[in-house]
């Protein structure tokens, strides 16, 4: 039976599985009987990758079939730390599963930045979970926050893009109708603050998303950076979602979970 290794990024862990990635986002999302409504995000991990600090020498011993012969679900190697400790050499695709199970995978991309974008709001996902706005690009951001040099900085952060519609290009008058974000006056005073060119660069909107990200409002995509380098994984455009992917598309928008 296949082993399987998946950081997941709600709550970040480290989780071995002989379920193959669809399947293991189905079961993470729902349970074994389908009564529970969580979204998952998770990235599949190189199981092949060496660490001195991950558990991973319980990977080949413990991720085994039970007794009856049914696949092991889901093992936890590790809880703490553990984004930092992985290397972007061993990230492969990410995926995204909706609170009633149906998953998306997302491929790497190259990220080219927008010379013409100049306001940005970003969910961060671990290992805090604040959303920003920044006049920073994301790989601007994510060197910025990973750098040794601030007195505090991350390793490594995993974050994704949001939607900001017509307060990117006018803070002050444009329309927020379609955005569902809470405190859009907030939102409006924190872009407003970063775009007066006063040296600051971030802006923290909101200290900790609670509940589920919803997947509608993501921009470009996801983003896994650290050691000067940065992962890049976009998402599927409006057409393709509503095409190629209409039945995860369909759940994401009318599922939201408990």
């Amino acid at each position: 039976m296949q082993k399987f290794l998946y950081l997941s990024l709600s709550p970040e862990a480290l989780i071995a599985s002989n379920l193959d990635p669809v399947s293991f986002g189905s079961y993470y999302a729902t349970g074994d009987y389908n009564r529970s409504f969580d979204q998952a995000i998770f990235f599949e991990i190189d199981p092949n990758f060496k660490s001195d600090y991950l558990n991973m020498d319980k990977f080949e011993s413990l991720c085994v079939p039970h007794k009856d012969g049914s696949p092991h679900k889901s093992l936890y190697l590790s809880v703490y730390r553990v984004l930092e400790h992985l290397p972007l050499s061993a990230f492969k695709s990410l995926y995204l599963t909706t609170s009633d199970g149906r998953t998306l995978e997302l491929k790497k991309g190259e990220f080219k930045p927008d010379p013409d974008e100049r306001l940005f709001l970003y969910q961060d996902l671990a290992p805090s979970r604040p959303r920003v706005a920044s006049v920073l690009n994301p790989k601007e951001y994510s060197d910025r926050l990973t750098s040794s040099e601030r007195l505090v900085n991350m390793k490594k952060i995993a974050f994704c893009d949001l939607k900001l519609g017509e307060l990117e290009k006018n803070p002050e008058l444009g329309r927020a109708d379609d955005l569902p974000y809470k405190n859009i006056s907030h939102l409006r005073d924190c872009i407003r603050e970063i775009s007066l060119k006063n040296n600051k660069n971030n802006k923290v909107v909101l200290r900790n998303m609670a509940g589920e990200l919803l997947f509608r409002t993501v921009k470009k995509g996801f983003y896994v950076g650290g050691d000067g380098d940065m992962l890049f994984y976009p998402m599927p455009s409006k057409e393709e979602l509503e095409d190629k992917y209409y039945t995860w598309w369909r759940s994401a928008l009318t599922n939201f979970g408990a």
